[in-house]
C-alpha cells in the first residue's frame, strides 16, 4: 500500500514522514518454533506470545506482511533482516541487534528495549507508538519518513545518519547525538529534549522557540560560551 503525506495536529507546517497505519489481510498461525528456529521467511503469518532466552535469526531473513504480538526475550540477533509490512506489538526485548537490517512500512507499538542496535540499517515509512527505548542506534542508517509518537528515548544516537522526514510527538528524548548527521526536515519540535551533542549535526532539524529557550545553557556549554 502505498503511503501518503501525513500531518500532525501536534507538528504544524513542514512536511511530516509519509507513515499510513499498516494494514494486514488474513494471516496464518504461525508457531514460535518456526519464528525462533527455522531460517525460512515469514510471510502473511501471525504470531503471539512469544518468549525466548535468546533468539538468533541467521542470514537475511525476512518478516513479510505479518503481525508480531507480545515477544520477550533478553537478546534478539537479526543482522541483515528484512522487516516489511509488518506490526510488532508489545515485544519485551533488552538488546535487538539487527545491523545492516531493512525496515519499510513497519509499525512498532507500545514495545521496551532496553536498546536497539539499527547502524547502518535502512529504514523508510516506519512508525514507532508508544515506546520505551534505552539507547536507540541509528549511527550511518539510511532514514526517510520516520515517525515516533509518545515514545520514552533515553539516548538517540544520529551519528553520521542521513535522515530525511522526522518527526517527534509527544517525546522525551534524555540525550540526542547528531554528530556528523545529514539531516533534511526533521521536526524535533515535538519533543522534550535534555541534552545534545554534535551541535553542527543539527542543521536540517526543525525546532520551536521554546525548545530554544530551553537548550540555550546546554547550548552555551557546548560552544563553550560563559553566561553572567
Amino acid at each position: 500500500m502505498a503511503a501518503r503525506s501525513r500531518v500532525d495536529p501536534r507538528l504544524p507546517g513542514g512536511r511530516a514522514p509519509r507513515v499510513d497505519p499498516v494494514r494486514l489481510g488474513e494471516l496464518d498461525a504461525g508457531s514460535p518454533a518456526q519464528f525462533g528456529e527455522d531460517d525460512a521467511d515469514l510471510d502473511g503469518l501471525s504470531f503471539t506470545g512469544l518468549s525466548y532466552e535468546d533468539l538468533t535469526w541467521g542470514g537475511r531473513r525476512r518478516l513479510g506482511s505479518s503481525s508480531v504480538t507480545g515477544l520477550t526475550a533478553a537478546s534478539w540477533r537479526a543482522p541483515g533482516a528484512m522487516f516489511s509490512g509488518s506490526v510488532l506489538h508489545g515485544l519485551d526485548v533488552l538488546r535487538f541487534a539487527a545491523a545492516g537490517s531493512g525496515w519499510r512500512q513497519v509499525e512498532i507499538r507500545e514495545s521496551r528495549l532496553g536498546s536497539a542496535e539499527l547502524h547502518d540499517a535502512t529504514l523508510r515509512s516506519v512508525h514507532f507508538v508508544g515506546c520505551r527505548i534505552g539507547y536507540l542506534n541509528l549511527r550511518d542508517a539510511a532514514v526517510t519518513d520516520l515517525a515516533f509518537t509518545d515514545c520514552v528515548i533515553d539516548d538517540l544516537d544520529l551519528m553520521r545518519t542521513q535522515a530525511a522526514r522526522v518527526a517527534l510527538a509527544g517525546c522525551r528524548v534524555g540525550r540526542l547525538e547528531t554528530t556528523g548527521a545529514r539531516l533534511s526536515e526533521v521536526d524535533l519540535r515535538g519533543a522534550l529534549l535534555t541534552d545534545l551533542s554534535g551541535l553542527e549535526g543539527l542543521r536540517g532539524t526543525i525546532i520551536s522557540p521554546d525548545q530554544l529557550i530551553a537548550l540555550a545553557p546546554v547550548l552555551a556549554d557546548r560552544l563553550g560560551i560563559t553566561v553572567e
